[in-house]
């Protein structure tokens, strides 16, 4: 399938992934261990193929609106952590429900918000410049973050060494071999097809995972799982509505144009779930709420952005030239 079409067609290769892995997790509850087990090196995989597609060899090049990436960064490193300090008082003093809405609010997406920013008409170029620098400040930022905004007993609970093994094995290690792989491209025929390759290769990638995911978790969401949450499905949509005001508040008085102010929103409104997923999963048992909190997130955001993409363009709207 040609990479345009492949991109329209996400979404619902997303949700068919979804359903037919629950459907083999409800299926066979046995394979639930093997299915996991599988989800590491498709995470890895994920990851390392979302790092091809940021031009890690260039940067300098395309870092030449600093204003532009300073307001995102601003937005997602100042302004987004009071959010979800507010948005954590409606959940209570559980420290685990608190924790998986930290760990997923408080990261900037770094995969998909770059397609969403292309389909709703904003700036891919930009977002293409920001995508590294949110990917790097998260992975500093994101513990103190959570000790900030979610208290120091839900920061507790994370265990820094899983963090520090799961950063270097899924964050750092694809990140360099993407570093090498732009590198072989560029010096021959062989690497650049195989960059191409990979161009094609994070949806059908994140499709596998969201399915891994479906099928190794469905027996973990009970009724009484899905009761305890339903109030946090209020609070991601809350997330995403939020983010557009913000988005559309800040748009006026740093006086951005409709294709930058879209990247905002886009980027503000999507979250790094499936950077965040790997610590979740690296959590002992008794703490595996976290992980139905962490997915439940990605599924409201999905649902959202089809909003996003028909909302945004008109909320920025193009000046008509005089």
């Amino acid at each position: 399938m040609q990479r345009p079409l492949l991109e329209r067609a996400q979404l619902g290769v997303y949700l068919l992934a979804i359903v037919s892995g629950a459907l083999l997790g409800a299926a066979l509850p046995g394979a639930s261990p093997w299915l996991e087990l599988l989800l590491w090196p498709t995470l890895a995989s994920l990851l390392y193929t979302t790092f091809t597609q940021i031009p890690l060899l260039h940067l300098r090049q395309i870092w030449r609106q600093p204003r532009l990436l300073l307001i995102i960064l601003g937005a997602n490193f100042l302004i987004v952590p009071l959010v979800v300090w507010g948005l954590l008082r409606a959940i209570g003093d559980d420290p685990l429900l608190r924790l998986g809405v930290a760990m997923v609010l408080l990261a900037p997406c770094t995969d998909w918000y770059v397609t969403f920013t292309h389909l709703g008409k904003g700036d891919t170029r930009l977002a293409l410049a920001s995508t590294p620098l949110l990917l790097f400040v998260q992975m500093v930022m994101l513990p103190p973050l959570i000790w900030l905004v979610a208290g120091t007993e839900t920061a507790s609970v994370l265990e820094m060494r899983a963090f520090a093994a799961v950063f270097v094995g899924l964050i750092l290690i694809p990140l360099i071999l993407a570093w090498l792989s732009e590198r072989w491209a560029e010096r021959t025929r062989t690497g650049a097809r195989w960059m191409a390759l990979m161009g094609h290769a994070p949806i059908p990638l994140l499709g596998l995972t969201l399915f891994l995911i479906a099928a190794a978790n469905i027996q973990r969401i009970t009724l009484e799982v899905v009761t305890s949450l339903g109030h946090i499905v209020l609070i991601y949509l809350g997330y995403l509505v939020l983010a557009l005001l913000i988005a559309r508040a800040l748009g006026g008085p740093f006086g951005l144009e409709a294709r930058p102010a879209r990247t905002l929103c886009f980027s503000m409104g999507t979250r790094n779930s499936f950077v965040v997923l790997p610590f979740a999963l690296a959590l002992p048992e008794s703490m595996h709420i976290v992980i139905p909190v962490i997915v439940l997130q990605s599924l409201v955001e999905l649902a959202g952005m089809l909003f996003y993409l028909w909302y945004v363009p008109r909320l920025f709207p193009e000046r008509q030239p005089r």
